[in-house]
């Protein structure tokens, strides 16, 4: 469902049960008005007292009018949902609009208005309406708002219906529910130009469709306006009207950001842990590069990549762009919302997804971008994260010690020293840097930007 669009709009609610079920809901009043006439129509019977007998009927029956008309009414009421907007950073808050209408004859009595709201996102909201009138409407809204990023389910709406002696009291739930999903904290970062990077769009991106010669020329036909420099007289005699040659297409660079997920390569856990930090990172970074005119793909320990391996190994948009690549960015966005820690001992599986897409990242003059976000790493795992600089351009990495982070060893198991890590990186044409707890990610991207070739940031915190 798109944002703002409503949900459960004359949704049905659950199976009522007919009106056995709906006698189930006589309030404590309503049951002692069917008792109290019981006994009056008996007493009266007893006592031969016509009067008394027409009081009892009158009190036990009216409950049960009360129960015939909402049970009635409960089937006209029609509820729906509007969430604005339905996804939302980290932080965020996003807008709930529920709306009730009435196309029943009748008026409605009290209603009470309840959606289903995780926790996480706050109290759940609950509304009181008093009398709507018939084809009335009534409109709420609330807000929602979570420090955690996911997926949460809002729904479903539920209503409850009161008469206006407060006899009987029916609820109804309808079936439809909406999914508010938030997204990882972006930081907007600064214009830098990375090792081994061209723009996403730009000199070393240009290539002409015809590389090979005159045979190899794919001609249009004369536009006014066109250089006559560029006329294709072959295929304007044969064609029979003036040709010329197309002209240079771009063709957008390609990044690939890695994010490690394993749980063993990472310590603690919460909004300011270092793995939510990992994660921040690797979605501003998504969105700048994407911001850059940037072919860009997701890929984790897994070997998983976002948009899918279909095509272009992963990439999205190739050259053109627009809404594809909007599609992609909310693809990414959306598995970072969600994304949790792997099982998986080592980066092998990425590592083949990387070499797996040859040209399409590395070789020789390959333009390929690749930015990397790593836990723990020990002596196995730094050395196959050095091999992935070979299929690169250019390569970035940020590392991320539990040392530094939770103020002890990880998990008490021997490492490598964080410099030493970062020196057998840097040694094989990695721009490495530590990222210690409490760091802008913007300050470090500006320090990646402002490395030479095979080093960290000149500062301390590389």
């Amino acid at each position: 469902m798109s944002a703002g669009a409503p949900s459960g709009a004359g949704g049905e609610g659950r199976p009522a049960g007919g009106l056995r079920s709906s006698l189930s809901g006589l309030t404590t009043r309503g049951r002692s008005f069917v008792a109290a006439g019981i006994a009056a129509a008996v007493c009266a019977y007893v006592l031969g007292q016509e009067e008394l007998l027409r009081v009892g009927l009158l009190l036990a029956a009216l409950p049960l009018i009360c129960v015939l008309a909402l049970h009635r009414t409960r089937h006209r009421v029609t509820g729906s949902r509007r969430l604005t907007p339905t996804r939302v950073s980290a932080g965020g808050e996003a807008r709930v609009q529920l709306r009730m209408d009435n196309t029943s004859r009748v008026p409605t009595g009290l209603l009470m208005l309840q959606d289903r709201v995780p926790y996480v996102l706050g109290p759940r909201p609950r509304f009181v309406l008093d009398r709507v009138e018939p084809g009335g409407r009534r409109e709420v809204s609330y807000r929602v708002r979570s420090d955690l990023r996911g997926r949460y389910p809002l729904g479903p709406l539920q209503l409850r219906l009161s008469d206006p002696f407060g006899l009987v009291e029916l609820t109804r739930s309808f079936s439809a529910y909406d999914t508010l999903t938030v997204i990882p904290r972006t930081e907007a970062l600064p214009a830098v130009r990375l090792t081994g990077e061209s723009s996403g769009y730009g000199d070393g991106s240009r290539r002409s469709l015809a590389l090979s010669g005159d045979d190899d020329v794919i001609p249009r036909g004369y536009r006014r306006g066109d250089d006559l420099r560029r006329v294709h007289w072959r295929s304007t005699a044969r064609y029979g009207e003036l040709m010329v040659r197309r002209e240079e297409q771009p063709q957008r660079s390609r990044a690939t950001v890695l994010l490690d997920t394993r749980q063993l390569a990472f310590e603690g856990a919460g909004p300011d842990s270092a793995f939510e930090w990992a994660v921040s990172g690797a979605a501003s970074t998504l969105t700048h590069l994407l911001e850059q005119g940037f072919s860009v793909r997701l890929l984790t320990d897994t070997g998983d990549s976002v948009p899918g391996g279909e095509g272009g190994g992963g990439f999205n948009g190739g050259s053109s762009g627009g809404q594809e690549s909007a599609v992609a960015a909310g693809l990414m966005m959306d598995t970072l919302a969600v994304v949790g820690h792997s099982d998986g001992a080592g980066l092998s599986r990425a590592h083949d997804a990387i070499r797996g897409a040859g040209g399409a990242l590395g070789g020789a003059g390959s333009d390929g971008l690749l930015v990397g976000f790593f836990g723990d790493l020990d002596d196995v795992q730094t050395e196959l994260v050095a091999r992935m600089r070979q299929r690169a351009a250019g390569a970035v990495a940020f590392v991320l010690d539990s040392e530094t982070w939770a103020g002890r060893p990880a998990r008490e198991t021997a490492l490598p020293p964080l410099q030493e890590r970062l020196r057998r990186l840097r040694d094989a044409g990695w721009t490495a840097l530590a990222a210690p707890p409490g760091v802008a990610f913007g300050e470090l991207w500006r320090q990646a930007g402002n490395a030479p070739l095979g080093t960290g940031t000149s500062g301390g915190w590389g």
